[in-house]
């Protein structure tokens, strides 16, 4: 089994937060969340991580179940986490940022630099900027920072938060595809979960629809994306 969420129940305190939650992740794909704001997207995903543990059900990962264990330890198994609002160092400069996220990882200079490199290939702005305090980029390069930072861990899984957050339209398309590019041509899976439901739909293979923690309507993106109640209800149309 690569990755399943089986009857998760996520508590904030002793307020309910997520309701008997099941996901599954299969390698290669990338697994769409949708849903309005204060649906649970973020605490799903922020269970996955041990940040919210489930207080029932299990995660397991490849065949290993995770849902009590350390967020440090569930990072070293390689699933990588790119929150929501980027939480980059803005005092620290682009090329420091991105080398903290191979912090946990005991990596040789010749592999730090082989993986900055492979950076640096998907995001050539990101060399040109690799000495400026990544606090003065705009948000688009903001978020590749983010982006790169969570690939430099090498991860199995890539697990991205509301990537398209404040930036203009043109800057969502190009997110979009990187994250399409860094499935399709590094063969890593991603967990996305975003409020903009046509862009998530639009690149992902299936997807799961949460309403107030609960998860109403699952299945492949592309009939999501044609269905009429899942286009009035997110799509405005």
């Amino acid at each position: 089994m690569f990755f399943k969420m089986e009857h998760c129940d996520v508590y904030y305190g002793q307020i309910q937060a997520l309701y008997d939650i099941n996901v599954e992740i299969n390698p290669g794909e990338i697994i769409s969340i949708i849903g309005a704001n204060g649906a649970g997207k973020t605490t799903l995903m922020k269970s996955i991580m041990g940040l919210v543990p489930a207080k029932n059900g299990k995660i397991v990962w490849q065949d290993e179940e995770i849902q009590a264990k350390k967020t440090h330890h569930i990072v070293k198994r390689g699933i990588s986490y790119v929150p929501e609002g980027r939480e980059i160092f803005p005092g620290m400069t682009v090329l420091e940022n991105m080398e903290m996220g191979a912090y946990t990882l005991r990596m040789s200079a010749k592999e730090k630099a082989d993986k900055l490199n492979e950076m640096y290939e998907l995001f050539p702005r990101l060399y040109e900027r690799k000495k400026q305090k990544a606090g003065t980029l705009s948000g688009g390069e903001q978020q590749m920072v983010a982006i790169a930072r969570g690939l430099m861990l090498s991860p199995k899984l890539l697990m991205m938060d509301e990537p398209s957050l404040g930036l203009a339209p043109i800057i969502v398309d190009e997110v979009f595809d990187i994250i399409s590019r860094v499935n399709e041509k590094a063969n890593i899976p991603v967990l996305l979960v975003e409020q903009n439901a046509y862009m998530a739909l639009s690149i992902s293979h299936r997807s799961y629809v949460l309403e107030n923690g609960v998860i109403v309507d699952e299945g492949e993106s592309k009939k999501l994306l044609a269905s009429e109640s899942i286009r009035t209800a997110y799509l405005g149309k």
